[in-house]
């Protein structure tokens, strides 16, 4: 999420780029960048710098590598993974006016909104009317991603549930709890605040509340990285496995911000798009006319696991998380740099985490939210890493749904695995006056058939944050 321009919103005086004083260097991987080793407020490794030098290696320990064998959602489009992605391929926009609250008064009108949400057979009755929507809609997403991995109901019973976590972020929290609880302590004092102000407005209840629900008693916390959540919770979930601290985590993002002040808020930021005459075409990733992301809503987890423990108990293998990172640009609260760095840097880290060489990567799924600096910034930073940009094909998932803030690395994770076990790429829609700098080709329009070798999905938020993560078909 990026592409504010206020005068009050300033980059950071201590520019990383200033000459430094003379000390000892190291290169950064990939950059031709000459960087003072005692100038950066973290320490290399010898090894680091020589990381994509020496030959990929992928995990081989069955300990220790990570597969997705379930997958839950709640989005616009519905609460089934397959329709989810069905209705992507048919390039459907999923954007529409606000009939939620009276949006008639706000300079953006329109959003990713979900109607007719159900609930039923996953939260009980009581808990369904007192929950914010961001809770509902994790513990709906992160029940459906266990039927899927075969673990719904009685089943979940048959694994250790001291060595299964939960880790779905969110970057808002519960902002509808929050938001009417301001409300009744200026309207009519503190007496009138409910009980589950608190516990339902902060980030980590998520996690909590489906874990308490599930029985769950392994590595449990919240991860809120602006709208790189997502992602932050899938590189974390997976290196609790990898460290032998937990066998199986269910992990994604959660976010329910579409009510008045949440569009309130990142309308005074001039984030959004204003295109309330047609907002189905309002998302334009890429495209010269662009003139900010739409919001949007929902909640994407996957079932993870290590490969050991998921054979042993037959599980249905979907895809393999092969690796990630995260890392921070340092740079400016809302815009990216411009050179890239950060993102560039995050995404060799990932595929040096992952064993996989750039060559490797034929599909990006893009952060891509349509604001005017942060497309060609994620560009330019892919360019960096990939030098031959003729075999990857890269799309926007946002196009669609819109950003789903802390949920949408979740839900683009679920379309990139989808792409991966189906062959099919969802377009980028809206691609009517496409930007002749990013020369890749961005599924303009229309699916394509593509084999996925391996993919990566991006995920950026407010505060610099950038978090990668990698995913390929899984392979015995």
């Amino acid at each position: 999420m990026q592409a504010l321009h206020s005068a009050a919103l300033r980059p950071s005086p201590l520019d990383p780029l200033l000459k430094p004083p003379r000390h000892s260097t190291f290169f950064l991987p990939g950059n031709n960048a000459e960087l003072p080793a005692k100038s950066l407020p973290f320490r290399v490794s010898a090894s680091a710098s020589a990381a994509t030098a020496a030959p990929p290696k992928r995990e081989t320990d069955p300990k220790k590598r990570v597969v997705i064998t379930g997958m839950g959602l709640v989005s616009a489009f519905g609460n089934d993974v397959d329709t989810y992605y069905e209705r992507l391929l048919s390039g459907e926009s999923a954007i529409s006016l606000i009939d939620r609250f009276d949006a008639s008064k706000f300079p953006t009108r329109f959003g990713g909104q979900i109607r007719g949400f159900e609930s039923e057979g996953y939260i009980d009755g009581k808990s369904d009317r007192r929950l914010d929507d961001c809770l509902r809609y994790c513990i709906v997403a992160g029940k459906k991603a266990l039927e899927r991995a075969d673990l719904g109901g009685d089943k979940l019973n048959k694994i250790n549930k001291i060595r299964a976590g939960v880790l779905v972020g969110t970057g808002m929290g519960g902002l509808s709890v929050y938001s009417n609880g301001v409300q009744a302590l200026l309207e009519k004092g503190h007496r009138k605040l409910t009980p589950f102000f608190i516990p339902y407005g902060i980030t980590n209840m998520g996690s909590a509340l489906l874990a308490i629900d599930l029985g769950l008693m392994g590595p449990n916390y919240s991860i809120s990285t602006a709208c790189a959540t997502a992602n932050h919770c899938f590189y974390a979930a997976a290196n609790h496995i990898r460290w032998g601290e937990a066998d199986l985590m269910l992990a994604g993002g959660t976010e329910a911000a579409l009510i008045p002040i949440g569009l309130g808020g990142f309308a005074a930021c001039r984030a959004l798009s204003q295109r309330n005459d047609d907002p189905q075409t309002a998302s334009r990733p890429w495209d010269k006319d662009r003139d900010g992301f739409v919001m949007g809503e929902g909640a994407g987890v996957l079932v993870m696991e290590s490969l050991e423990h998921a054979m042993k108990r037959g599980a249905p293998i979907i895809a393999e998380y092969l690796g990630g990172a995260i890392n921070c640009d340092a740079h400016h609260m809302t815009d990216p740099r411009a050179d890239g760095l950060g993102v560039s840097s995050c995404i060799q880290s990932a595929l040096v985490d992952a064993g996989v060489s750039p060559e490797e990567v034929n599909y990006i799924n893009a952060h891509a939210t349509s604001t005017m600096v942060g497309d060609l910034a994620e560009v330019n930073a892919v360019k960096k890493v990939f030098k031959n940009t003729s075999e990857i094909k890269i799309n926007a998932t946002k196009s669609m749904i819109g950003h789903c803030l802390g949920a949408a690395g979740g839900l683009e994770a679920i379309a990139t695995v989808k792409a991966i076990t189906t062959g099919w790429l969802h377009p980028s829609i809206n691609q009517f006056n496409p930007e002749p700098s990013v020369e890749f080709d961005t599924v303009a329009n229309k699916k394509q058939r593509h084999e996925v070798n391996v993919a990566i999905s991006n995920s950026f938020g407010f505060g610099g944050h950038n978090s990668v993560v990698v995913f390929s078909a899984f392979k015995p």
